[in-house]
């Protein structure tokens, strides 16, 4: 396949994203699907050379389409069953600070997510924890002991339901 063939209509082009063909589309659904999918595999199911497959699979990387590949890990074989949302509100002194508190909840043991908000709420941060006196003692020791948090409200997650993922149109 050419690499370098003018935009068709059959290629996603919207403003300040990558131009996806068929292919690139199908290659995205494949990984999306499975990461560890073989390159040779992928290759086959789409109809283009190995060579150019894993062309596309590094020009998909070095555009951003493809961010990674990760492993999914369960947290409760882990040791970590049980899953809450923390909703945290920052004082208002501290709204300079929002990147590097951020930061230094992404590194904290049990945290899976931080999520930055727009709302009331500054962050919602996803944890795993071993107990509920485990999810408590994060709560009061890492949020409400910070001179930063305002506030916090804890959910318990009693199940998660994955969503489909992001897939080209």
């Amino acid at each position: 396949m050419d690499e370098e063939r003018p935009v068709a209509a059959n290629m996603i082009r919207p403003a300040g994203e990558v131009a996806l063909d068929d292919v690139d589309r199908a290659i995205v659904r494949i990984l999306a699907a499975d990461a560890r999918t073989p390159n040779s595999t992928i290759a086959r199911r789409v109809g283009v050379a190995p060579s150019t497959c894993l062309l596309r699979v590094r020009r998909l990387q070095e555009t951003g389409v493809v961010r990674g590949f990760h492993a999914d890990l369960g947290p409760e074989a882990l040791g970590r069953p049980l899953q809450a949302l923390v909703s945290v509100r920052l004082q208002s002194h501290a709204r300079a600070a929002l990147g590097s508190f951020a930061e230094r909840l992404a590194t904290l043991p049990g945290v899976l997510n931080v999520f930055f908000l727009a709302g009331a709420n500054d962050f919602l941060v996803h944890v795993a924890s071993t107990s509920p006196e485990d999810l408590r003692e994060f709560v009061v020791r890492n949020l409400n002991a910070a001179r930063e948090v305002a506030s916090t409200e804890t959910s318990l997650v009693f199940e998660h339901v994955p969503g489909r993922g992001l897939q080209p149109d």
